[in-house]
């Protein structure tokens, strides 16, 4: 067994060392689309609440933005009901990503929450405006630790402004495919990634 750190993972390395393929088939990952539960009213002001809040603090105390990335995750794995049973929060060590643009080094640490067996979400805390992208190696690398291959995985990666879903499916080829990028500034943008993240909490019980 070979261990290669995190912030050395690439798409390439997963793709030859795994045969980690994003395809192409649109109904592959139709679960961040259709089935969605509606919210109530009273979820709907949390969040937006919520929204108020980061953009006032975010610019009020950006650099205390990995700790801003947590009140928006903590509330939103509130409304989700994601601290009540059978879903427990399981906190991996954080990762560390380094990603070269030009001259600079940009630097940020991702932290795992796992809340069940099939379904992670992933924290970037910010450094420099670390991009969700640059996460996605070591992100597919977490979900590609699957004891139970014939079921797919689901995973969310946020840096508390931006939101992305994930699905993978370890295959004779293992694939997987992601969600547009939800920002917490569009309007609604947060009710749709509640929405999505309590439909892919019900799959992943299944």
């Amino acid at each position: 067994m070979t261990t290669i750190q995190a912030s050395k993972v690439t798409l390439t390395y997963l793709r030859e060392k795994f045969n980690l393929q994003r395809t192409a088939d649109e109904s592959f990952f139709t679960e961040w689309l259709t089935d969605l539960p509606e919210l109530s009213d009273e979820e709907k002001q949390a969040l937006d609440r919520v929204k108020s809040n980061y953009l006032y603090l975010a610019e009020l105390r950006p650099m205390m933005m990995k700790y801003i990335v947590k009140i928006v995750v903590s509330r939103l794995l509130e409304l989700a009901c994601f601290y009540r049973p059978p879903f427990e929060i399981d906190s991996k060590p954080s990762m560390e990503i380094f990603v070269e643009d030009s001259d600079d080094v940009i630097q940020g640490n991702i932290d795992v929450l796992v809340l069940h067996k099939h379904l992670s979400v992933f924290v970037i805390r910010e450094r420099n405006a670390l991009s969700l992208e640059a996460g996605k190696p070591q992100i597919l690398a977490e979900m590609l630790d699957n004891t139970h291959p014939e079921k797919p995985s689901f995973g969310l990666i946020t840096n508390g402004n931006y939101f992305s879903f994930f699905k993978l499916m370890k295959q004779a080829t293992t694939v997987y495919a992601t969600s547009h990028d939800f920002a917490i500034g569009r309007e609604n943008d947060l009710h749709s990634v509640l929405r999505i993240l309590k439909h892919l909490g019900q799959l992943a019980l299944q």
